[in-house]
């Protein structure tokens, strides 16, 4: 080959790496601002949720007077953790954490079980009137529960189960209880994702259908069970309504009622706070208030939730993907 031939395909091997180095710059350009643009994004959304939850660690950990003084916004002077000793006794935690773990806990392992039940059945099975039987769980789902719930204590008062746990577990146990109908979508959702091989080869080897579910189809729902079971635990642990309407006496209040009592108590104990301040002027300094005891009990409401979720994000979070609630 002569000089003239191999300058020529050096200039072209030159300009190829030229181009090569370009387009990979310009990729790794691209992928840099992409990413930043996404950590930017998910950082914003994130701080979103987080703020709230950092503003009452950092108002629980608040004397009255920080939170009266201007100047303080997110560290106190004085971190003053005997908030949370009154917190804790005001709300009676250990009375109330009892009763909210009786409540959740129970309700959500017995809508696993029913509601899964009932979502294998439209999800598998053809049977007579199923679209209108569907139609009246989409109905039960889309009506307001304030708007039933004079039949319904007045039926749970003729059983004499006013003040009893009854209310929350037969419910569930029948696949209703709280957002009962939104759980039975979610298993029919997961069912109908299953194959049909696997029922197949039970009826093959003699297998019922009542068999072939609970040993077979009901274990393979444990994305679905994740799902339904946290939160179910987490609408039965904040739900006020329908305890206030069922529980009556102190005793049987859940976390939610007796932050609610608290949230009471505490303001009017700010209105006494305050006439004392107008009477006593060593005390214009401080706060007529008890938000930062308010924001202590809230905190330790919500503290068993968070340990939970901390325990199951994994799976959740696989839950949610292979069940098909954010749609496929």
């Amino acid at each position: 080959m002569n000089m003239p031939a191999m300058r020529s395909v050096q200039t072209a091997v030159q300009k190829k790496l030229t181009v090569d180095r370009r387009f990979l710059y310009m990729r790794r350009t691209r992928s840099i601002a992409e990413n930043t643009f996404y950590y930017l994004l998910l950082f914003t959304l994130s701080f979103v949720f987080v703020y709230p939850l950092l503003y009452m660690i950092s108002q629980s950990l608040m004397r009255p007077s920080d939170i009266a003084d201007a100047t303080i916004r997110w560290i106190p002077k004085s971190f003053e953790l005997n908030n949370y000793a009154e917190a804790f006794k005001s709300i009676n935690y250990f009375n109330g954490l009892i009763n909210s773990a009786w409540i959740s806990l129970g309700s959500a392992v017995l809508q696993i079980i029913s509601c899964s039940f009932i979502g294998y059945g439209f999800a598998r099975y053809q049977f007579p009137g199923k679209g209108l039987w569907m139609a009246l769980l989409i109905f039960t789902f889309l009506v307001p529960p304030t708007t039933i719930v004079v039949p319904l204590y007045i039926f749970y008062s003729d059983l004499g189960w006013i003040n009893t746990l009854f209310p929350f577990i037969f419910p569930s146990a029948m696949g209703f209880g709280l957002k009962g109908a939104l759980f039975v979508l979610i298993f029919i959702q997961f069912y109908r994702g299953l194959p049909k091989v696997m029922e197949e080869a039970a009826r093959i080897d003699g297998a019922g259908a009542f068999r072939t579910y609970w040993t077979i189809m009901f274990p393979l729902a444990k994305p679905a069970m994740i799902v339904v079971f946290l939160f179910s635990v987490v609408w039965h642990w904040n739900d006020v309504f329908q305890p206030n309407m069922y529980l009556l006496i102190p005793d049987y209040f859940n976390l939610a009622q007796n932050l609610a009592t608290f949230h009471g108590n505490a303001n009017a104990d700010s209105l006494q706070q305050l006439g004392q301040q107008v009477q006593q002027s060593d005390m214009l300094g401080s706060a007529p208030t008890l938000m930062n005891q308010i924001m202590a009990a809230v905190m330790l409401t919500i503290l068993p939730i968070l340990i939970l979720y901390l325990f199951v994000q994994r799976a959740f979070v696989q839950g949610i993907e292979r069940s098909g609630i954010a749609g496929e």
